[in-house]
């Protein structure tokens, strides 16, 4: 899935967008508050994860644009402004987390994956569809309990489909959470993927819904 990363901070950056690639995600980094305004608004993005001391617009200017455009996408704000005011101001603009810097990557990258499982609608740390299952903390798919090996483009597209369990999902969503916004999107190089992963899976768990695209079917 694709996050969007708006940190000024070069070194923070790198640093944060290394870790949130190893555990699976696609990240885009914006350093400017104007720049990462408009892509939040033009682009998809499972999440953002948000400073507030931005050259350009402000952290609480962007997420209250972004929520006045009806953009709900879950929004993390991590900051160096620890003062209670400042945590209210951002939960009031939509902010469904809030960590203090320093923080440490790993801690950043467990309250993403919590708040993509939550906006979900999942509680626990691993997903389920039948004997599918994704611990969403470690990254590991396992079938009947045996490990599947998968490319980080599979991985990536099956968190996306397990995250949405059951649901129908449009070719056009899986493409936009599989490659970065510069990307050419070829709809059937994820063909390609679905077809691997339904070798890796089962032919059964994955279902073509004719003219709108894919639903991973939790029942066996």
């Amino acid at each position: 899935m694709k996050i969007l990363l708006v940190e000024d901070d070069a070194t923070l950056g790198a640093q944060l967008a290394a870790a949130l690639d190893d555990a699976g995600f696609l990240t885009e980094i914006s350093r400017d508050g104007e720049n990462a305004e408009y892509l939040g608004a033009t682009e998809t993005y499972a999440a953002a994860i948000l400073d507030l001391g931005l050259p350009g617009l402000g952290g609480i200017e962007i997420l209250g644009r972004w929520r006045g455009a009806g953009i709900d996408m879950p929004v993390l704000i991590l900051t160096a402004r620890g003062d209670w005011t400042d945590k209210i101001a951002g939960f009031r603009a939509g902010a469904d987390d809030y960590v203090v810097k320093p923080a440490r990557v790993e801690e950043v990258v467990l309250r993403i994956q919590t708040i993509l499982r939550r906006a979900a609608g999942h509680a626990q740390a691993e997903i389920r569809a039948g004997a599918l299952c994704l611990d969403t903390q470690t990254g590991t798919v396992t079938q009947e309990g045996v490990a599947v090996r998968l490319t980080a483009f599979e991985h990536r597209l099956l968190s996306f489909l397990m995250h949405h369990r059951d649901a129908i999902v449009t070719r056009t969503q899986m493409s936009e959470h599989l490659y970065d916004s510069a990307a050419d999107r070829d709809f059937r190089s994820l063909e390609v993927i679905i077809g691997r992963l339904r070798r890796k899976l089962g032919p059964e768990r994955i279902e073509t819904v004719r003219g709108t695209g894919y639903r991973l079917r939790s029942a066996e």
